[in-house]
C-alpha cells in the first residue's frame, strides 16, 4: 500500500479544512516547497495535492505553486482539483504530475470524461466524494444526483484505473476512516481504491493495507504532528503490498 500525503493549497498556502467546510480553514504552512521536502526526506515516495481555489470555482489558481512543488522533490505526485479540460490536464502532466484527477468534470461533463481516459488513460484518476451515499462536487460544496457506487461502475466501464474515495464526513475529522466504505468498493471494482477522509491513526493504515486497497491520503494528521509520516509509511510496507 501507498502513503499519499496531503497538500492542499489556497493562495499558495498548504492548509486543511474540515468537512470541505471553506469557512473552517486551517493555514498549516506558507511553504508548500518545503513541506513536500520534508515529506520526500522523510521517506515518501507518492504525493497528494490539491488547488482547493480550483475545486471550487475550475481555474488554475496555485498553477505556479504546484510547479514549484512538483520540480522540487522526485515525489511522484497526483494533482486535483477544478481540472475541467484537456488543456488542463496537459498542463499538469507537462509540469510533471504522474496522475491527474478528476471530480466535478466526470460528473457533469462526460464527453470530457470519456476524452481523457482515452488520451491518458492511466494518468487519470477520479475523485468519487461521497456525502450520504451520493458524489459530491464543485470542492463538496453540492451534492449531484449520482449514487456512488453505481458512478464508480460507470468509471470502470470507461477503462479509469484509479478512484480517491473521501467520505466527507470523515475528512479532518481525525475521528477515523470508514473502512465499510473502502471494503465495499475494493470487492465490488477492479480498480486502485485511493482511500481518503479520516485516516488519524496507524490502526487505521493496518485496517486499508489488509483490504487491499492501493492507497492511502494522510493529511491532517501530519500537519499537527498527531501522526509521524515515517511510522505511517513503515506500517503500509507490513504486508509487502
Amino acid at each position: 500500500m501507498f502513503i499519499f500525503p496531503a497538500i492542499d493549497l489556497y493562495e499558495g498556502k498548504a492548509v486543511r479544512l474540515t468537512r470541505g467546510d471553506y469557512n473552517q480553514m486551517t493555514v498549516y504552512d506558507n511553504d508548500p516547497v518545503g513541506v513536500a521536502k520534508r515529506f520526500f526526506a522523510a521517506g515518501a515516495t507518492k504525493l497528494h495535492v490539491v488547488d482547493l481555489e480550483g475545486a471550487k470555482d475550475g481555474t488554475t489558481a496555485n498553477l505556479d505553486t504546484i510547479r514549484a512543488v512538483l520540480s522540487a522533490t522526485p515525489l511522484e505526485a497526483e494533482i486535483g482539483g477544478g481540472i475541467r479540460s484537456l488543456d488542463t490536464v496537459e498542463t499538469y502532466i507537462s509540469a510533471g504530475a504522474k496522475r491527474v484527477i478528476l471530480g466535478t468534470a466526470a460528473i457533469e461533463d462526460p464527453a470530457f470524461l470519456k476524452a481523457a481516459a482515452k488520451e491518458y488513460g492511466a494518468h487519470i484518476a477520479v475523485g468519487v466524494d461521497i456525502k450520504d451515499g451520493y458524489v459530491a462536487v464543485r470542492g463538496w460544496t453540492e451534492v449531484s444526483g449520482r449514487e456512488c457506487f453505481e458512478f464508480c461502475r460507470e468509471l470502470q466501464s470507461l477503462g479509469i484505473r484509479t478512484v480517491i474515495s473521501t467520505d466527507i464526513s470523515r475528512d479532518g475529522m481525525q475521528g477515523g476512516t470508514n473502512r465499510e466504505l473502502y471494503a465495499r468498493l475494493k470487492n465490488e471494482l477492479s480498480m486502485n481504491i485511493i482511500a481518503s477522509g479520516g485516516i488519524s491513526t496507524l490502526d487505521d493504515l493496518s485496517a486499508m493495507r489488509a483490504l487491499g486497497v492501493y492507497g492511502a491520503i494522510v493529511g491532517r494528521v501530519l500537519y499537527t504532528g498527531a501522526l509521524k509520516l515515517e511510522d505511517a509509511l513503515a506500517v503500509a510496507r507490513e504486508g509487502g503490498i
